[in-house]
């Protein structure tokens, strides 16, 4: 009974709004910090890197994070009316978070050309980024129904 009152409930749509900035949040920063990698090497390459990058992040949106983001938003929504704040990302989803968190750290420590690693990031920070725009839609869809 206690413990039901330090869990910090919050309606579904804070949920879905939560996950879509968490997506965009991640997604933007991995996307800054490819282009500071890009800015700092020979323009040709560049423009190779980020446009393999960017091809990437619509081919992993497609394939990849659009049904991740859907089925999180398809578990979000069968959620009572409020949930634990922390229900924005599936239990299981954190310990992802952390080993891509610790991955990410280690690419940027390696030895790995940055251009390299900067077609990475793009492709995972603009999947995120895309993939994001599905929990907006679906808050604009809660914020404002269509009428019949």
């Amino acid at each position: 009974m206690v413990f039901s009152k330090l869990k910090p409930a919050m309606p579904i749509n804070w949920l879905i709004a939560a996950a879509g900035l968490t997506w965009s949040a991640v997604g933007i920063q991995l996307f800054r910090i490819a282009c500071e990698w890009l800015g700092a090497i020979v323009f040709r390459r560049a423009v190779l890197s980020g446009a393999a990058g960017m091809t990437g992040a619509v081919i992993a949106y497609h394939f990849i994070f659009s049904a991740i983001a859907m089925k999180n938003i398809d578990r979000i929504s069968l959620f009572p009316e409020k949930a634990c704040f922390f229900a924005f990302q599936a239990w299981k989803s954190y310990f992802i978070i952390i080993i891509m968190i610790t991955l990410g750290t280690i690419l940027r420590h390696s030895p790995i050309p940055k251009e390299y690693l900067a077609a990475l990031y793009l492709t995972i920070g603009g999947a995120l980024s895309l993939s994001s725009l599905h929990y907006y839609a679906r808050l604009w869809r809660l914020i404002f129904p269509q009428k019949p």
